[in-house]
């Protein structure tokens, strides 16, 4: 997904109304919304397959969600909150861009009975037969000529030359693509919301509240 958004996916879910009253403090969330879009800057495209559920990386890219959530109660624990919420802005950034660069959305659609669609916000983000279908696939990158796709002006005379499966053909990174788009982002929307409820499970209550940071937003 772009960058804006993956970062409107994590202020949504973590909202803070007029008066207050968000999951995290104002500068927890920007740190995570740091941490998350900084895994789309360049270095972080190449040989990373695991940070974007590229290539079909998808043991990998699940194993990398767990390796960050592990680093948070540590990191809590030593009142190192920041590394806290880069870890989870990490994961977050993982789990969102599931939707956008598989066939996830598309498995889900077809498998509605009767040929029903569902609007968006029904989607089931963790549907386990389709998360372990064999059909479930995220788009490949022939690079070189995968690369000349992100150019403006270019993306649309290289599209035909590259595979169906490529990423440039299943991406679902913006509005851009189409009504699944939608679809994707509601799901990624809901997972995030879900990566915040696996990640507090493993948090003593204690510490919650370090990660949360919510003292600081009430200090004047």
């Amino acid at each position: 997904m772009l960058k804006r958004i993956h970062n409107a996916i994590i202020r949504r879910a973590f909202a803070q109304g007029p008066a207050g009253g968000g999951t995290f403090s104002p500068r927890a969330l920007d740190a995570i919304v740091d941490a998350n879009l900084r895994q789309d800057a360049l270095r972080a495209q190449f040989g990373h397959d695991e940070f974007h559920f590229d290539n079909n990386a998808f043991a990998r890219s699940r194993a990398y969600i767990e390796q960050q959530r592990a680093l948070i109660e540590p990191a809590l624990a030593a009142r190192q909150a920041l590394s806290a919420w880069q870890a989870f802005g990490r994961l977050t950034h993982t789990a969102q861009d599931f939707y956008s660069h598989s066939n996830y959305v598309d498995l889900w659609l077809v498998c509605q009975p009767n040929g029903m669609q569902p609007g968006p916000s029904e989607i089931d983000p963790l549907d386990d037969a389709l998360i372990e279908n064999p059909s479930l696939r995220s788009g490949k990158f022939y690079y070189p000529l995968e690369a000349f796709s992100f150019i403006p002006g270019l993306g649309r005379l290289v599209l035909p030359l590259l595979p169906r499966d490529s990423h440039a053909w299943m991406n679902l990174d913006s509005e851009g693509r189409g009504p699944m788009f939608e679809y994707a982002f509601q799901a990624a929307l809901k997972r995030t919301r879900l990566e915040y409820e696996f990640t507090a499970r493993t948090i003593p209550d204690d510490l919650l509240g370090v990660f949360q940071d919510i003292s600081a937003a009430s200090l004047p």
